[in-house]
C-alpha cells in the first residue's frame, strides 16, 4: 500500500481518495471515501483499455450487470462512470485480509472454516451469476474476509455471461492456478467455470498449497486441463463437495445453488474463524479507522482534469483493477508532547469509547499518558502530578503529596500475577516483586499491559485503584494527543516496511509487535525499527562509531560497534524545536559481523513510506 503520487486523481467523481490499493494489469485501485461516508476501492481502467471500443462497449454492459449483484457476501458496486476519458468504478470497501494474506500468515483453514467458506462463497457466486456474470477469476486474492465471512470482490471486471469478447484481442483473464480447463483450453465460459474456481480455492484453504500450479504458467495452464489433483490431504467430510467441483467435465460439476442445498444454509452471524485469523480481521479494521482520521492528502502540484471530467483528453496515468484490497498504507498525524509547565487537570468526560477499543494499540498510540492520572486522587498518594520533563510517549511519572514516584506505562511487557477482578469487568494482574504493580492485559497483544507500578508500596489498593482510573480516563478523547502534520508518532510502525522489502533483506520473516513505537523482525538476520523522541547533536554510544549518509535526500547517520555486532541507521524524520525530534531508527544484526548496507537498504523504504510534513 501506497500514499497518492503526484499524478493520483484526488477526486474520482464524488470520491475522494486517499491512498493506492494496487495495480495490476487492467489499471490502478484506489481507496476513497464517498459523499455518505462509506469507503470505497475505487478502480481507474487503463487508458489503453479505455480507448479500445469493444471493451468500452463491454464495460458499459457489465457495470450495468453488476448493479444488480448486491448479494451477503459480496462487495457491492456503488458508483460508475462508463463514459469519461478514464472510466472507472467504485465498489464497497471491505475492511479485512484477502484469503490470499490469511492463509500465508495463519495458515490453513480447519474443517468449519473450509466449509464456511464454501457455503457462502457458493451464495456469492449464485448472486453474480443471477445477474448475468460470469466472475472468471475467483481466487483467495479475490475473496476478502470479515468476522461474519468472506466477501466476493471483483466481480465488476469479470465477463458477461452473454459470451461477448473481453476486449478486441480476445485476451486471457484470470489466474492460472485457479483457472478451469475450459477456460485454460480457451474454450467456452459458462458460469461452471466459476464452480471449478471454486474447488481449487477450497482444497488451497484446506491444505495451503494451489492444486495445480506448476513451474510456469504454460505448465500450471496443462496441469488444470489435464491432471487430478492431489486429494489425500482433504477430510473426508470435505472430499465430498470439493471433488465435484474440480471435474474437468463442466456438466458434472454442481452448481452454486446445488452446493448450498448440499451443505445447508449458514447457522451463525459469526465466521468460525480461528483465532489467529480474527486478529488479522481486527488489525485490518484498524488501518481503516485510522485511515479515517487522516487529513486529505495534499493536492498535486498542478490542477489536473480529474476522471469525473468528461472528454476532455486528459490521460489518467496507469490504473488497476486489483483484487489485492489489503492493507492500506496510512499517513497520519500526532502532536507532540509539550514543554508546558504544567498540564491542566483532566476533567471526567462522558466516555467515547468501550473499554476494548480504549486499550487498542492504535489509540494507545495517539494518548497522552501524563494526561491519565492528573489529579486523581488515590488514597495514601494524595493529588498525583506528572512528570512532564521526562519526554517518554508510552510512559509517565507521577508524584503525590503522599508518594514516591509513581510510573504508569500504556505498553509494558505483561507479567502474570495475582489476579483480581477490577470493578469494570477486567482482570487486574498484581506483582509485587518490588512494591507492587497493578495491569491490564491489552486485548490485541495480550504480552503487553496498561500498567501502574509504586516501587514503595506495602499494599496493592492504590496501584490497583490507579490503574481502573486509568483505563476509564482512556474512554475519553480529551487523553488524546493533537496531530501536526507529518508526525511518525502514532503511526504502526510494523506497516513502515512491506513483507517483499523485509523478505529481500531477511528473507522469509513476519513483523512482531515490540511495543507501541517499535517492530521487530527475527531469523538469522533481524531488524528492529523504532520510533522515540530525540536530541539533535547526540553523541554515538561509547565504543560505537558514526557517519553520516543520505537517504533519497535525507540526512541520516550510520551507528556501528567496533565489533560490528549491529549497524544503526536513524535520521530526524521531524523537528519538533531547537531540542527535540522525533528519531526513526531501523537496527540490523545478525549471527556474523554486521554489514550496513542492509540497514541502509531498509532505511531507504522507510523514508520512501514516511509522510513528508
Amino acid at each position: 500500500m501506497k500514499p497518492l503520487g503526484a499524478d493520483d486523481p484526488r477526486l474520482v467523481g464524488r470520491y475522494r481518495t486517499l491512498a493506492v490499493l494496487g495495480e495490476g494489469g487492467m489499471g490502478r485501485a484506489l481507496l476513497a471515501v464517498g459523499p455518505d461516508g462509506r469507503f470505497a476501492a475505487v478502480k481507474l481502467v487503463f487508458s489503453s483499455l479505455a480507448h479500445d471500443p469493444v471493451f468500452r462497449d463491454r464495460f458499459r454492459r457489465e457495470v450495468a450487470a453488476s448493479r444488480l449483484v448486491s448479494g451477503a457476501y459480496t462487495a457491492s458496486v456503488l458508483d460508475a462512470d462508463t463514459e469519461s476519458d478514464t472510466p472507472w468504478l467504485a465498489s464497497l470497501y471491505v475492511p479485512g485480509p484477502s484469503l490470499a494474506d490469511v492463509l500465508d500468515e495463519a495458515g490453513p483453514f480447519d474443517v468449519a472454516g473450509v466449509r464456511h467458506l464454501a457455503v457462502t462463497l457458493a451464495v456469492a457466486l449464485a448472486d453474480i451469476h443471477r445477474a448475468g456474470l460470469i466472475h472468471r477469476d475467483l481466487k483467495p486474492g479475490n475473496v476478502l474476509v470479515t468476522h461474519d465471512g468472506p466477501r466476493v470482490i471483483d466481480f465488476g471486471i469479470a465477463r458477461a455471461a452473454d459470451g461477448s469478447d473481453l476486449t478486441a484481442t480476445n485476451a486471457l483473464i484470470g489466474s492460472p492456478a485457479f483457472m478451469s480447463p475450459e477456460q485454460a483450453l480457451g474454450g467456452q465460459i459458462t458460469p461452471a467455470s466459476d464452480v471449478f474456481s471454486l474447488g481449487s480455492l477450497l482444497l488451497t484453504a484446506a491444505t495451503g498449497t494451489r492444486p495445480f500450479a506448476g513451474t510456469s504458467t504454460p505448465q500450471t495452464l496443462y496441469n488444470v486441463a489435464h491432471l487430478d489433483p492431489d486429494l489425500d490431504g482433504l477430510a473426508p467430510e470435505l472430499r465430498t463437495f470439493v471433488e465435484p467441483c474440480l471435474a474437468k467435465d463442466p456438466a458434472r460439476r454442481p452448481t452454486p445453488q446445488q452446493l448450498v442445498d448440499h451443505l445447508g444454509p449458514v447457522t451463525s452471524a459469526t465466521a468460525p474463524w480461528p483465532q489467529a485469523v480474527q486478529a488479522l480481521v481486527v488489525r485490518q479494521e484498524q488501518r481503516l479507522r485510522t485511515v479515517a482520521q487522516a487529513p486529505p492528502p495534499p493536492a498535486p502540484p498542478s490542477a489536473a482534469p480529474t476522471p469525473s471530467t468528461r472528454r476532455r483528453g486528459f490521460p489518467v496515468p496507469v490504473a488497476a483493477f486489483t483484487a489485492a484490497l489489503v492493507a492500506v498504507l496510512v499517513v497520519v498525524l500526532v502532536n507532540v508532547l509539550d514543554d508546558s509547565e504544567s498540564t491542566p487537570p483532566v476533567q471526567a468526560s462522558e466516555p467515547q469509547v468501550g473499554e476494548e477499543e480504549a486499550l487498542s494499540v492504535e489509540r494507545l498510540r495517539r494518548v497522552d499518558p501524563c494526561t491519565l492520572l492528573v489529579e486523581a486522587r488515590i488514597p495514601s498518594w494524595g493529588p498525583l502530578v506528572p512528570d512532564t520533563d521526562s519526554y517518554s510517549l508510552d510512559t509517565c511519572y507521577y508524584s503525590g503529596s503522599e508518594s514516591t514516584r509513581i510510573l504508569l506505562s500504556l505498553a509494558t511487557r505483561f507479567q502474570s500475577g495475582i489476579p483480581e477482578p477490577g470493578t469494570s469487568g477486567r482482570t487486574v494482574h498484581l506483582t509485587t516483586l518490588t512494591g507492587c504493580e497493578a495491569a491490564i492485559q491489552l486485548p490485541e497483544q495480550p504480552g503487553y499491559s496498561l500498567s501502574v507500578h509504586d516501587p514503595d508500596a506495602e499494599s496493592c489498593e492504590a496501584p490497583k485503584q490507579a490503574v481502573e482510573e486509568a483505563l476509564q480516563r482512556l474512554r475519553g478523547d480529551d487523553v488524546l494527543l493533537d496531530h501536526p502534520a507529518g508526525s511518525a508518532y502514532p503511526l504502526d510502525p510494523c506497516l513502515l516496511l512491506d513483507d517483499a522489502a523485509v523478505r529481500d533483506v531477511l528473507g522469509p520473516t513476519k513483523p512482531t509487535f515490540d511495543g507501541l513505537h517499535t517492530c521487530r523482525w527475527e531469523g538469522s538476520r533481524s531488524a528492529r525499527l523504532r520510533i522515540a523522541p530525540g536530541f539533535p547533536g547526540s553523541e554515538p554510544p561509547e565504543g560505537a562509531t558514526s557517519r553520516p549518509v543520505s537517504l533519497d535526500g535525507v540526512e541520516a547517520e550510520m551507528v556501528t560497534d567496533a565489533d560490528r555486532i549491529y549497524c544503526r541507521v536513524h535520521w530526524a524524520h521531524r523537528h519538533i524545536d531547537d531540542r527535540h525530534m522525533e528519531d526513526v531508527s531501523i537496527t540490523y544484526s545478525q549471527d556474523e559481523p554486521v554489514p550496513c548496507e542492509p540497514a541502509q537498504q531498509l532505511a531507504s523504504e522507510i523514508v520512501a513510506t514516511l509522510p513528508r510534513g
